[in-house]
């Protein structure tokens, strides 16, 4: 297995190292964001584990109310704007305690669509206390016979003092593998946050 512990930055991505014999789970790559307009890993997932994982940690947007989100590329595509088809559960709770929500976002989910999905929060505010948080978590993502699942998990604070809680499912619609992910905002760049790729070994 060729190791990437020697190179210290891919796409500014700082990289970490992978083992010979994947670990439970294996920290493959950190990105950290400094104004960046995307944070994209194209390198390090393979066939190597059977599921991958992206913990976003603090992800502030440079924009007021802008959403955190994801998309992909099969092998050999570009642009990032893979078919998918989604289900987001969403909740929040206002600071003063006088507005609670629970319920099914059709604004957020995507039905064979091939824009960034929204994860762990939505319309985040940009104070300086303000951020998102999660887990964003990646099946399989090298078989070649299947479509390929994720789950999602996070919290973030909304523009107007709302805690917000997404939980984002879907597949991403093609057999091809999946071999680069890309993180950006909806609107405006990602101001500061990081994002830690860690490997799940096969059973």
């Amino acid at each position: 297995m060729p190791t990437i512990a020697n190179m210290e930055k891919v796409n500014g991505i700082v990289i970490s190292g992978t083992p010979a014999v994947p670990d439970a789970h294996t920290l493959i790559a950190t990105a950290t964001a400094s104004s960046s307009a995307t944070l994209s890993f194209t390198l390090g997932l393979d066939s190597l584990y059977d599921a991958y994982e992206f913990r976003f940690e603090n992800m502030h947007p440079a924009t007021d109310g802008a959403s955190f989100q994801f998309q992909v590329n099969a092998a050999g595509q570009s642009g990032f704007n893979e078919t998918m088809t989604t289900t987001v559960i969403l909740a929040h709770h206002h600071e003063s305690n006088d507005a609670t929500t629970l319920a099914y976002s059709t604004y957020w989910d995507q039905t064979q669509g091939t824009a960034y999905q929204s994860i762990g929060s939505y319309e985040t505010g940009n104070d300086n206390d303000q951020s998102s948080s999660g887990i964003l978590k990646l099946y399989n993502p090298f078989s070649t016979t299947y479509v390929k699942h994720f789950t999602s998990d996070g919290s973030g604070a909304y523009k107007v003092e709302y805690l917000v809680s997404l939980k984002t499912a879907g597949y991403i619609n093609t057999t091809g593998a999946i071999d680069e992910i890309s993180f950006a905002m909806d609107s405006g760049n990602i101001d500061a946050g990081v994002i830690k790729m860690y490997g799940i070994a096969k059973a």
